[in-house]
This record gives structure tokens, C-alpha cells and sequence, in this order.
């Protein structure tokens, strides 16, 4: 597995996932209305939360995104793609932070760490009524690729899916 190194940003540090953030992030994966966009529903509990954070079978990194009080804000994730210098990104950001930025600029700096290493492309599967998510990915340069309809059954039902994609090679916004 890749190492997840600590990134920073103006407010805060990106680094890797500890055992206490299962308990920092429940109250965001533990509520339905929160659980939403994601593919399974909202986590019973710590341990069960902690469960699948840390599968070992899961071939992705994690980043915690912590204020300079060690306050968690958020969970971003990269994860291989379909073929070599393919990543596939993802985040959540704790209710309590919602609507301040925090995806906005840990995505950001996520983006440019995983260019740094290498990839040459990066993509994200987006529920199709996930309009903050949709929004954020064209904020930060990314195009939207393609509509894969009634493409996933999820704890909501039958979802439709948005692919976007950022290419090395796309401007990027300042």
C-alpha cells in the first residue's frame, strides 16, 4: 500500500487515520440524512464504523483532515483505479463542518498531492443528486465525463451516477 502522507492546507492538516476518528466521525456516518449519497447506510456504531475505515482487504488511503485545535473536519480518500496512474478520490465532510469550505480545499490539495505522485488522471463516481458534490468537482476542474443511469442499487434504491474526470493536463482553477 501507498503511504499517506500529511498534506497541509490553511486550516488544516491532512493525515492519516487513526483509531479515535471512528468516534469523531460517527456523528456524521451514523446519520441517515448524512449517509445519503454514500452506498451502504449509516453506521450502527463506532466499532462497525472503525470496521470498515480499516479494512484490510480495502486497497485505498485515507486522509483525516484535522483543524489546528485537532478538531476532525472531514475524510478524504484515493483509491486505485482501473489502471495504472488512475485514482479514484472521494470525501466526506463532518456535518458540523459543512458548508465552510473544508471539501473545497482539502479536495484541492488531495488533487495536487495525487498529481505530484504521478497520476494522470483522476476521476469520481457521484450520486446524481449529490449537487454539492457535483458542484465542487467542476469548482475544482474537473469534467463531467458521463451519466450512468439506474447505475447502482443502494441502501436509497436505484441511483443514477455521474463520472467526472481530471486529467494532468487540465487547467486547473487558482
Amino acid at each position: 500500500m501507498t503511504a499517506v502522507p500529511q498534506l497541509h492546507t490553511p486550516r488544516f492538516t491532512l493525515r492519516p487515520l487513526r483509531r479515535t476518528d471512528a468516534a469523531a466521525l460517527l456523528p456524521t456516518l451514523g446519520d441517515p440524512a448524512q449517509c445519503r449519497f454514500l452506498t451502504r447506510p449509516a453506521f450502527a456504531d463506532g466499532d462497525e464504523l472503525w470496521g470498515w475505515l480499516a479494512d484490510p482487504a480495502w486497497e485505498g488511503r485515507s486522509w483525516i483532515a484535522e483543524d489546528a485545535q485537532g478538531a476532525v473536519a472531514g475524510r478524504f480518500v484515493a483509491v486505485p483505479g482501473h489502471e495504472a496512474r488512475v485514482v479514484e478520490i472521494g470525501y466526506i465532510t463532518c456535518a458540523a463542518w459543512q458548508g465552510r469550505g473544508v471539501a473545497r480545499e482539502c479536495m484541492a490539495a488531495l488533487v495536487a498531492q495525487l498529481f505530484a505522485e504521478g497520476a494522470r488522471k483522476l476521476i469520481a463516481e457521484i450520486d446524481a443528486e449529490n449537487h454539492a458534490s457535483l458542484r465542487l468537482a467542476e469548482a475544482l476542474g474537473f469534467t463531467r465525463e458521463g451519466l450512468l443511469r439506474a447505475h447502482e442499487t443502494t441502501h436509497e434504491g436505484l441511483r443514477d451516477v455521474c463520472l467526472y474526470g481530471l486529467l494532468d493536463s487540465d487547467p486547473r482553477p487558482a
